[in-house]
Protein backbone atom coordinates (compact mmCIF):
# COMPACT_ATOMS: atom_id res chain seq x y z
CA UNK A 1 0.00 0.00 0.00
CA UNK A 2 2.75 2.42 0.93
CA UNK A 3 4.60 1.56 -2.28
CA UNK A 4 1.53 2.31 -4.41
CA UNK A 5 1.01 5.65 -2.68
CA UNK A 6 4.64 6.54 -3.32
CA UNK A 7 4.30 5.67 -7.00
CA UNK A 8 1.11 7.71 -7.27
CA UNK A 9 2.80 10.73 -5.72
CA UNK A 10 5.70 10.43 -8.15
CA UNK A 11 3.28 10.30 -11.08
CA UNK A 12 1.47 13.39 -9.79
CA UNK A 13 4.74 15.25 -9.33
CA UNK A 14 5.77 14.41 -12.89
CA UNK A 15 2.38 15.48 -14.22
CA UNK A 16 2.54 18.88 -12.54
CA UNK A 17 6.18 19.50 -13.35
CA UNK A 18 5.33 21.82 -16.30
CA UNK A 19 3.66 24.21 -13.86
CA UNK A 20 7.02 24.84 -12.24
CA UNK A 21 9.27 24.46 -15.26
CA UNK A 22 9.20 28.17 -16.02
CA UNK A 23 10.30 29.07 -12.50
CA UNK A 24 6.91 30.27 -11.24
CA UNK A 25 5.92 29.25 -7.73
CA UNK A 26 2.29 28.69 -6.87
CA UNK A 27 0.31 31.28 -4.84
CA UNK A 28 -0.84 34.49 -6.50
CA UNK A 29 -0.10 37.10 -3.86
CA UNK A 30 2.71 36.06 -1.58
CA UNK A 31 4.68 33.43 -3.48
CA UNK A 32 3.80 33.93 -7.14
CA UNK A 33 7.38 34.98 -7.88
CA UNK A 34 10.11 34.03 -10.27
CA UNK A 35 13.04 31.78 -9.49
CA UNK A 36 15.86 30.49 -11.63
CA UNK A 37 16.91 31.57 -15.09
CA UNK A 38 15.55 34.20 -17.42
CA UNK A 39 15.56 37.29 -15.23
CA UNK A 40 14.44 40.59 -16.77
CA UNK A 41 17.39 42.77 -17.74
CA UNK A 42 15.41 45.75 -19.06
CA UNK A 43 12.25 46.74 -17.17
CA UNK A 44 9.81 49.50 -18.09
CA UNK A 45 7.15 50.56 -15.59
CA UNK A 46 4.57 52.93 -17.07
CA UNK A 47 2.21 54.54 -14.54
CA UNK A 48 -0.84 56.43 -15.67
CA UNK A 49 -1.53 58.53 -12.60
CA UNK A 50 -5.27 58.54 -11.93
CA UNK A 51 -5.79 55.94 -14.67
CA UNK A 52 -8.06 52.93 -14.35
CA UNK A 53 -10.24 51.14 -16.90
CA UNK A 54 -12.60 54.08 -17.44
CA UNK A 55 -9.81 56.34 -18.68
CA UNK A 56 -8.37 53.52 -20.80
CA UNK A 57 -11.75 52.53 -22.27
CA UNK A 58 -12.59 56.17 -23.00
CA UNK A 59 -9.35 56.53 -24.96
CA UNK A 60 -10.17 53.41 -26.97
CA UNK A 61 -13.74 54.53 -27.72
CA UNK A 62 -12.48 58.00 -28.67
CA UNK A 63 -9.83 56.57 -30.98
CA UNK A 64 -12.58 55.10 -33.15
CA UNK A 65 -15.27 57.77 -32.66
CA UNK A 66 -13.09 60.66 -33.82
CA UNK A 67 -13.07 59.24 -37.35
CA UNK A 68 -15.91 56.71 -37.56
CA UNK A 69 -19.47 56.06 -36.37
CA UNK A 70 -18.78 52.34 -35.99
CA UNK A 71 -19.62 50.85 -32.61
CA UNK A 72 -16.21 49.43 -31.93
CA UNK A 73 -12.99 50.36 -30.15
CA UNK A 74 -9.43 50.88 -31.29
CA UNK A 75 -7.26 49.05 -28.82
CA UNK A 76 -4.24 50.79 -27.37
CA UNK A 77 -0.79 49.28 -27.65
CA UNK A 78 -0.74 48.26 -24.00
CA UNK A 79 -4.27 46.82 -23.84
CA UNK A 80 -3.06 44.26 -26.38
CA UNK A 81 -0.42 42.95 -24.00
CA UNK A 82 -0.78 39.19 -23.44
CA UNK A 83 -1.24 39.39 -19.64
CA UNK A 84 -3.52 41.57 -17.56
CA UNK A 85 -4.33 41.71 -13.87
CA UNK A 86 -5.95 43.90 -11.23
CA UNK A 87 -4.36 45.60 -8.23
CA UNK A 88 -6.10 46.99 -5.15
CA UNK A 89 -5.04 50.48 -4.12
CA UNK A 90 -6.13 51.13 -0.51
CA UNK A 91 -3.48 52.47 1.87
CA UNK A 92 -2.85 52.23 5.62
CA UNK A 93 -5.52 54.77 6.50
CA UNK A 94 -8.18 54.81 3.79
CA UNK A 95 -9.67 52.87 0.91
CA UNK A 96 -9.10 55.92 -1.29
CA UNK A 97 -5.36 56.37 -1.58
CA UNK A 98 -3.37 59.35 -2.75
CA UNK A 99 -0.33 59.24 -5.04
CA UNK A 100 2.18 59.34 -2.18
CA UNK A 101 0.95 56.22 -0.41
CA UNK A 102 0.20 54.49 -3.73
CA UNK A 103 3.67 55.32 -4.99
CA UNK A 104 5.16 54.04 -1.75
CA UNK A 105 3.28 50.75 -2.13
CA UNK A 106 4.57 50.20 -5.67
CA UNK A 107 8.11 51.44 -5.04
CA UNK A 108 8.72 49.74 -1.67
CA UNK A 109 6.05 47.08 -1.10
CA UNK A 110 4.77 48.85 2.03
CA UNK A 111 1.49 50.47 3.02
CA UNK A 112 1.57 53.93 4.53
CA UNK A 113 -0.73 56.90 5.05
CA UNK A 114 -1.86 59.26 2.33
CA UNK A 115 0.60 62.12 1.93
CA UNK A 116 3.57 60.10 3.21
CA UNK A 117 6.36 59.04 0.86
CA UNK A 118 8.44 55.94 1.66
CA UNK A 119 7.99 56.13 5.43
CA UNK A 120 5.82 54.16 7.82
CA UNK A 121 2.52 55.43 9.21
CA UNK A 122 4.36 56.74 12.27
CA UNK A 123 6.67 58.75 10.00
CA UNK A 124 9.78 57.44 11.73
CA UNK A 125 10.93 54.45 9.64
CA UNK A 126 12.17 54.97 6.10
CA UNK A 127 11.55 52.41 3.37
CA UNK A 128 14.14 51.56 0.74
CA UNK A 129 12.72 51.98 -2.78
CA UNK A 130 13.25 49.40 -5.50
CA UNK A 131 15.55 51.78 -7.35
CA UNK A 132 18.12 51.52 -4.54
CA UNK A 133 18.19 47.73 -4.92
CA UNK A 134 18.50 48.16 -8.67
CA UNK A 135 21.45 50.51 -8.28
CA UNK A 136 23.01 48.00 -5.85
CA UNK A 137 22.75 45.47 -8.68
CA UNK A 138 24.80 47.84 -10.92
CA UNK A 139 21.85 48.53 -13.21
CA UNK A 140 20.86 51.98 -14.40
CA UNK A 141 17.69 53.83 -13.40
CA UNK A 142 15.58 56.37 -15.25
CA UNK A 143 12.55 58.39 -14.11
CA UNK A 144 10.28 60.43 -16.38
CA UNK A 145 7.14 62.31 -15.41
CA UNK A 146 4.91 64.79 -17.20
CA UNK A 147 4.38 66.56 -13.86
CA UNK A 148 7.14 68.02 -11.68
CA UNK A 149 9.94 65.59 -10.90
CA UNK A 150 9.56 66.09 -7.16
CA UNK A 151 5.84 65.31 -7.25
CA UNK A 152 4.55 62.31 -5.30
CA UNK A 153 4.80 59.48 -7.82
CA UNK A 154 8.30 60.12 -9.19
CA UNK A 155 9.48 61.05 -5.69
CA UNK A 156 8.44 57.61 -4.44
CA UNK A 157 11.25 56.10 -6.47
CA UNK A 158 14.10 58.10 -4.93
CA UNK A 159 13.08 59.93 -1.72
CA UNK A 160 11.57 59.54 1.75
CA UNK A 161 9.67 62.37 3.44
CA UNK A 162 6.89 62.56 6.04
CA UNK A 163 4.87 64.85 3.75
CA UNK A 164 4.64 64.96 -0.02
CA UNK A 165 4.34 68.75 0.34
CA UNK A 166 7.99 68.96 1.40
CA UNK A 167 8.93 69.70 -2.19
CA UNK A 168 12.25 71.30 -1.39
CA UNK A 169 13.37 68.36 0.75
CA UNK A 170 12.42 66.02 -2.08
CA UNK A 171 14.31 68.18 -4.59
CA UNK A 172 17.39 68.06 -2.37
CA UNK A 173 17.14 64.26 -2.24
CA UNK A 174 16.81 64.18 -6.02
CA UNK A 175 19.96 66.26 -6.31
CA UNK A 176 21.83 63.89 -3.99
CA UNK A 177 20.57 60.73 -5.74
CA UNK A 178 22.37 58.42 -8.11
CA UNK A 179 19.47 58.12 -10.53
CA UNK A 180 20.94 58.11 -14.03
CA UNK A 181 18.21 59.98 -15.91
CA UNK A 182 15.42 62.34 -14.92
CA UNK A 183 13.18 63.77 -17.61
CA UNK A 184 9.94 65.73 -18.02
CA UNK A 185 8.60 68.44 -15.75
CA UNK A 186 10.64 70.86 -13.65
CA UNK A 187 11.37 70.97 -9.93
CA UNK A 188 8.72 72.60 -7.75
CA UNK A 189 10.11 74.97 -5.08
CA UNK A 190 13.68 74.26 -6.18
CA UNK A 191 14.85 77.15 -3.96
CA UNK A 192 12.50 76.42 -1.09
CA UNK A 193 8.96 77.49 -0.26
CA UNK A 194 10.09 81.11 0.24
CA UNK A 195 12.66 81.06 -2.56
CA UNK A 196 15.47 81.57 -0.03
CA UNK A 197 17.20 78.18 0.05
CA UNK A 198 20.14 76.82 -1.88
CA UNK A 199 19.09 75.97 -5.42
CA UNK A 200 18.49 72.21 -5.72
CA UNK A 201 19.48 72.34 -9.40
CA UNK A 202 22.88 73.77 -8.50
CA UNK A 203 23.20 71.03 -5.88
CA UNK A 204 22.43 68.44 -8.56
CA UNK A 205 25.05 69.90 -10.87
CA UNK A 206 27.59 69.72 -8.05
CA UNK A 207 26.66 66.05 -7.66
CA UNK A 208 27.53 65.34 -11.28
CA UNK A 209 24.22 65.87 -13.06
CA UNK A 210 24.07 67.48 -16.48
CA UNK A 211 21.07 69.81 -16.48
CA UNK A 212 19.32 70.80 -19.73
CA UNK A 213 16.11 72.75 -20.29
CA UNK A 214 16.33 73.63 -23.99
CA UNK A 215 15.62 71.69 -27.18
CA UNK A 216 19.23 72.17 -28.24
CA UNK A 217 20.54 70.83 -24.94
CA UNK A 218 18.15 67.90 -25.04
CA UNK A 219 19.16 66.94 -28.57
CA UNK A 220 22.85 67.06 -27.63
CA UNK A 221 22.46 64.44 -24.89
CA UNK A 222 24.36 61.30 -25.81
CA UNK A 223 25.23 58.00 -24.08
CA UNK A 224 28.19 58.31 -21.75
CA UNK A 225 27.33 61.83 -20.62
CA UNK A 226 26.66 60.63 -17.06
CA UNK A 227 23.70 61.55 -14.89
CA UNK A 228 21.11 63.77 -16.55
CA UNK A 229 18.19 66.02 -15.59
CA UNK A 230 16.30 67.00 -18.75
CA UNK A 231 13.48 69.50 -18.27
CA UNK A 232 10.79 70.31 -20.82
CA UNK A 233 11.67 73.68 -22.43
CA UNK A 234 8.02 74.73 -22.23
CA UNK A 235 6.15 74.32 -18.97
CA UNK A 236 2.54 74.77 -17.97
CA UNK A 237 0.72 74.62 -14.62
CA UNK A 238 3.04 74.48 -11.60
CA UNK A 239 6.05 73.60 -13.72
CA UNK A 240 4.61 70.49 -15.37
CA UNK A 241 4.85 69.60 -19.02
CA UNK A 242 1.96 70.93 -21.11
CA UNK A 243 -1.06 68.71 -21.62
CA UNK A 244 -0.75 66.73 -24.81
CA UNK A 245 -3.86 68.58 -25.99
CA UNK A 246 -1.98 71.89 -25.62
CA UNK A 247 1.31 70.97 -27.27
CA UNK A 248 2.71 73.39 -29.80
CA UNK A 249 4.99 72.66 -32.71
CA UNK A 250 8.43 71.72 -31.46
CA UNK A 251 7.37 70.85 -27.89
CA UNK A 252 8.85 67.71 -26.38
CA UNK A 253 6.45 64.86 -25.62
CA UNK A 254 6.46 62.03 -23.10
CA UNK A 255 7.46 59.78 -26.01
CA UNK A 256 10.48 62.03 -26.70
CA UNK A 257 11.62 61.77 -23.09
CA UNK A 258 11.10 58.01 -23.16
CA UNK A 259 13.15 57.57 -26.35
CA UNK A 260 15.93 59.74 -24.98
CA UNK A 261 15.91 57.76 -21.74
CA UNK A 262 16.26 54.48 -23.61
CA UNK A 263 19.19 55.93 -25.55
CA UNK A 264 20.97 57.09 -22.38
CA UNK A 265 20.15 54.12 -20.15
CA UNK A 266 20.91 51.26 -22.53
CA UNK A 267 23.90 49.27 -21.22
CA UNK A 268 25.03 45.65 -20.83
CA UNK A 269 24.01 45.49 -17.14
CA UNK A 270 20.41 46.51 -17.82
CA UNK A 271 18.09 49.23 -16.52
CA UNK A 272 14.81 50.08 -14.80
CA UNK A 273 12.78 52.89 -16.33
CA UNK A 274 9.69 54.39 -14.65
CA UNK A 275 7.61 56.66 -16.89
CA UNK A 276 4.62 58.48 -15.40
CA UNK A 277 1.84 60.15 -17.35
CA UNK A 278 1.02 62.33 -14.37
CA UNK A 279 -1.43 64.78 -15.90
CA UNK A 280 -4.07 62.13 -16.59
CA UNK A 281 -4.70 62.56 -12.88
CA UNK A 282 -4.73 66.35 -13.00
CA UNK A 283 -7.18 66.36 -15.90
CA UNK A 284 -9.49 63.94 -14.10
CA UNK A 285 -9.41 66.04 -10.94
CA UNK A 286 -10.84 68.84 -13.09
CA UNK A 287 -13.25 66.45 -14.86
CA UNK A 288 -11.61 67.28 -18.19
CA UNK A 289 -12.15 64.14 -20.25
CA UNK A 290 -10.60 65.53 -23.43
CA UNK A 291 -7.30 66.35 -21.73
CA UNK A 292 -7.24 63.02 -19.88
CA UNK A 293 -7.90 60.98 -23.00
CA UNK A 294 -5.26 62.86 -24.95
CA UNK A 295 -2.64 62.18 -22.27
CA UNK A 296 -3.53 58.47 -22.15
CA UNK A 297 -2.97 58.34 -25.92
CA UNK A 298 0.34 60.19 -25.50
CA UNK A 299 1.47 57.58 -22.97
CA UNK A 300 0.53 54.87 -25.44
CA UNK A 301 2.87 56.54 -27.94
CA UNK A 302 5.64 56.40 -25.34
CA UNK A 303 4.91 52.71 -24.80
CA UNK A 304 5.46 52.22 -28.52
CA UNK A 305 9.10 53.25 -27.95
CA UNK A 306 9.49 50.58 -25.27
CA UNK A 307 7.99 47.98 -27.59
CA UNK A 308 10.46 48.93 -30.31
CA UNK A 309 13.31 48.46 -27.83
CA UNK A 310 11.88 45.10 -26.78
CA UNK A 311 12.00 43.84 -30.37
CA UNK A 312 15.79 43.87 -30.12
CA UNK A 313 15.80 42.31 -26.64
CA UNK A 314 12.76 40.01 -26.61
CA UNK A 315 14.11 37.57 -24.05
CA UNK A 316 15.40 40.22 -21.65
CA UNK A 317 12.70 42.93 -21.56
CA UNK A 318 9.59 43.35 -19.42
CA UNK A 319 7.04 46.15 -19.90
CA UNK A 320 4.44 46.85 -17.20
CA UNK A 321 1.62 49.40 -17.53
CA UNK A 322 -0.63 50.30 -14.61
CA UNK A 323 -2.22 53.15 -12.67
CA UNK A 324 -1.63 54.18 -9.08
CA UNK A 325 -5.34 54.90 -8.46
CA UNK A 326 -8.42 56.15 -10.29
CA UNK A 327 -9.33 59.84 -10.28
CA UNK A 328 -12.68 61.53 -10.74
CA UNK A 329 -14.95 58.51 -10.76
CA UNK A 330 -14.98 58.73 -14.55
CA UNK A 331 -17.40 56.51 -16.41
CA UNK A 332 -18.72 55.97 -19.91
CA UNK A 333 -22.38 56.89 -19.54
CA UNK A 334 -24.44 59.89 -18.43
CA UNK A 335 -28.08 60.12 -17.42
CA UNK A 336 -28.79 62.76 -20.06
CA UNK A 337 -27.59 60.56 -22.92
CA UNK A 338 -28.92 57.28 -21.48
CA UNK A 339 -27.66 54.42 -23.68
CA UNK A 340 -25.93 56.65 -26.23
CA UNK A 341 -22.46 58.15 -26.42
CA UNK A 342 -21.12 60.85 -28.73
CA UNK A 343 -17.36 60.68 -28.29
CA UNK A 344 -16.84 62.49 -31.58
CA UNK A 345 -17.71 65.64 -29.61
CA UNK A 346 -14.56 65.16 -27.50
CA UNK A 347 -12.52 65.56 -30.69
CA UNK A 348 -13.81 69.15 -30.97
CA UNK A 349 -11.91 70.19 -27.82
CA UNK A 350 -8.73 72.08 -28.68
CA UNK A 351 -7.65 73.34 -25.25
CA UNK A 352 -7.35 71.78 -21.82
CA UNK A 353 -9.05 73.47 -18.89
CA UNK A 354 -5.66 74.96 -17.96
CA UNK A 355 -5.06 76.44 -21.41
CA UNK A 356 -8.58 77.91 -21.46
CA UNK A 357 -7.92 79.54 -18.09
CA UNK A 358 -4.52 80.87 -19.13
CA UNK A 359 -5.25 81.91 -22.69
CA UNK A 360 -8.90 83.00 -22.53
CA UNK A 361 -10.43 83.52 -19.11
CA UNK A 362 -7.57 85.07 -17.15
CA UNK A 363 -6.79 87.71 -19.81
CA UNK A 364 -10.49 88.55 -20.03
CA UNK A 365 -10.80 88.92 -16.26
CA UNK A 366 -7.68 91.07 -16.15
CA UNK A 367 -9.07 93.62 -18.58
CA UNK A 368 -12.80 93.47 -17.71
CA UNK A 369 -14.55 94.69 -14.58
CA UNK A 370 -17.21 92.38 -13.22
CA UNK A 371 -19.95 94.94 -13.84
CA UNK A 372 -19.05 95.08 -17.52
CA UNK A 373 -18.51 91.38 -18.08
CA UNK A 374 -20.74 89.65 -20.62
CA UNK A 375 -20.77 85.94 -21.37
CA UNK A 376 -21.38 86.81 -25.02
CA UNK A 377 -17.81 88.13 -25.20
CA UNK A 378 -16.46 84.61 -24.64
CA UNK A 379 -18.91 82.59 -26.77
CA UNK A 380 -16.54 82.42 -29.79
CA UNK A 381 -13.61 81.26 -27.63
CA UNK A 382 -15.84 78.71 -25.88
CA UNK A 383 -16.82 77.18 -29.22
CA UNK A 384 -13.21 77.19 -30.41
CA UNK A 385 -11.91 75.59 -27.20
CA UNK A 386 -14.63 73.05 -26.40
CA UNK A 387 -16.71 72.74 -29.54
CA UNK A 388 -19.78 73.95 -27.63
CA UNK A 389 -22.34 75.74 -29.80
CA UNK A 390 -24.12 77.93 -27.28
CA UNK A 391 -27.20 78.28 -29.51
CA UNK A 392 -27.74 74.51 -29.47
CA UNK A 393 -27.70 74.17 -25.69
CA UNK A 394 -30.81 73.72 -23.57
CA UNK A 395 -32.06 76.63 -21.51
CA UNK A 396 -30.89 74.84 -18.38
CA UNK A 397 -27.36 74.41 -19.76
CA UNK A 398 -27.26 78.06 -20.79
CA UNK A 399 -28.31 79.07 -17.27
CA UNK A 400 -25.59 76.87 -15.77
CA UNK A 401 -22.93 78.49 -17.94
CA UNK A 402 -24.18 82.00 -17.20
CA UNK A 403 -24.24 81.24 -13.48
CA UNK A 404 -20.69 79.85 -13.53
CA UNK A 405 -19.50 82.82 -15.60
CA UNK A 406 -20.82 85.21 -12.96
CA UNK A 407 -19.08 83.16 -10.27
CA UNK A 408 -15.80 83.35 -12.19
CA UNK A 409 -16.14 87.10 -12.63
CA UNK A 410 -16.66 87.61 -8.90
CA UNK A 411 -20.31 88.66 -8.92
CA UNK A 412 -20.99 89.18 -5.22
CA UNK A 413 -24.70 88.39 -5.43
CA UNK A 414 -23.96 85.07 -7.11
CA UNK A 415 -21.24 84.32 -4.58
CA UNK A 416 -23.73 84.68 -1.74
CA UNK A 417 -25.75 81.71 -2.99
CA UNK A 418 -25.78 78.77 -0.60
CA UNK A 419 -24.54 76.16 -3.10
CA UNK A 420 -21.30 74.52 -2.12
CA UNK A 421 -18.67 75.82 -4.52
CA UNK A 422 -16.56 72.69 -4.20
CA UNK A 423 -19.42 70.35 -5.09
CA UNK A 424 -20.25 72.50 -8.09
CA UNK A 425 -16.75 73.23 -9.37
CA UNK A 426 -14.21 71.26 -7.37
CA UNK A 427 -12.24 74.36 -6.45
CA UNK A 428 -11.49 75.11 -10.12
CA UNK A 429 -12.47 78.15 -12.16
CA UNK A 430 -16.29 77.90 -12.21
CA UNK A 431 -16.83 78.75 -15.86
CA UNK A 432 -14.06 76.46 -17.09
CA UNK A 433 -15.09 73.37 -15.16
CA UNK A 434 -18.74 73.90 -16.08
CA UNK A 435 -17.76 73.95 -19.76
CA UNK A 436 -15.81 70.69 -19.43
CA UNK A 437 -18.75 69.14 -17.59
CA UNK A 438 -21.26 70.12 -20.28
CA UNK A 439 -18.96 68.94 -23.06
CA UNK A 440 -18.48 65.62 -21.25
CA UNK A 441 -22.20 65.22 -20.62
CA UNK A 442 -23.12 65.79 -24.25
CA UNK A 443 -20.52 63.16 -25.16
CA UNK A 444 -21.96 60.69 -22.65
CA UNK A 445 -19.19 60.82 -20.04
CA UNK A 446 -19.97 60.99 -16.32
CA UNK A 447 -18.02 61.83 -13.15
CA UNK A 448 -18.62 61.24 -9.45
CA UNK A 449 -15.78 63.19 -7.85
CA UNK A 450 -13.05 65.80 -8.13
CA UNK A 451 -10.87 63.53 -6.01
CA UNK A 452 -9.58 59.97 -6.19
CA UNK A 453 -11.75 56.85 -5.95
CA UNK A 454 -11.09 53.46 -4.39
CA UNK A 455 -11.53 51.12 -7.37
CA UNK A 456 -8.76 48.70 -8.38
CA UNK A 457 -6.44 49.51 -11.27
CA UNK A 458 -5.48 47.25 -14.17
CA UNK A 459 -1.97 45.90 -14.69
CA UNK A 460 -0.82 44.99 -18.20
CA UNK A 461 2.35 42.98 -18.80
CA UNK A 462 4.44 41.92 -21.77
CA UNK A 463 7.84 40.25 -21.75
CA UNK A 464 10.00 38.21 -19.43
CA UNK A 465 7.87 36.36 -16.83
CA UNK A 466 4.82 38.39 -17.81
CA UNK A 467 2.57 35.66 -16.43
CA UNK A 468 3.13 36.50 -12.77
CA UNK A 469 1.41 39.85 -13.25
CA UNK A 470 -1.92 38.22 -14.00
CA UNK A 471 -4.55 37.74 -11.30
CA UNK A 472 -5.94 39.93 -8.56
CA UNK A 473 -3.50 41.21 -5.96
CA UNK A 474 -2.48 44.24 -3.92
CA UNK A 475 -0.42 47.14 -5.26
CA UNK A 476 2.34 46.28 -2.75
CA UNK A 477 2.80 42.99 -4.61
CA UNK A 478 4.03 44.89 -7.66
CA UNK A 479 7.24 45.68 -5.76
CA UNK A 480 7.89 42.02 -5.02
CA UNK A 481 6.98 40.85 -8.49
CA UNK A 482 9.29 43.41 -10.07
CA UNK A 483 12.08 42.58 -7.62
CA UNK A 484 11.69 38.90 -8.43
CA UNK A 485 11.84 39.25 -12.20
CA UNK A 486 14.93 41.45 -11.81
CA UNK A 487 16.54 39.03 -9.35
CA UNK A 488 16.92 41.67 -6.66
CA UNK A 489 17.79 40.77 -3.08
CA UNK A 490 14.92 42.39 -1.17
CA UNK A 491 13.44 41.55 2.23
CA UNK A 492 10.66 38.96 2.32
CA UNK A 493 7.09 40.24 2.19
CA UNK A 494 5.72 40.75 5.70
Amino acid sequence: MKKSIFIALCVMAFAFQPLFANGIQQGAQNTGLVQGKGQAKYVFLFIGDGMSMSQISAAEVFSTARSSSDITITKLKFTQFPVSGLATTYDAGTFITDSASAGTAIATGNKTLSGVINMDAGKTVKFKPITDYIRDAKMKVGIVSTVTLNHATPASFYSAVPSRSNYYDIAVQLAASNIDYFGGGSLLQRKGRNNDQKDAVEMAKANGFTYVDTIEGFNRLRPGIGKVIAISPRLQDDGAMPYNLDLKKGDLTIADFTKKGIELLDNHNGFFFMIESGKVDWACHANDAGAAISDVLAMDDAIRAALEFAKNHPKETLIIVTGDHETGGMTIGFAGTQYDTFFNKVALQTRSYVAFDDEVLKPYKAKTQAANARLADLIPAIKESFGIDFNLLSDFQKQQIEFSFQRSMGNEQIRSFAEDKYLLYGGYEPLTVKLTQIMNQTAGIGWTSYSHTGVPVPVFAKGVHQEIFGGYYDNTDLFYKLASVMNLNVPAKR
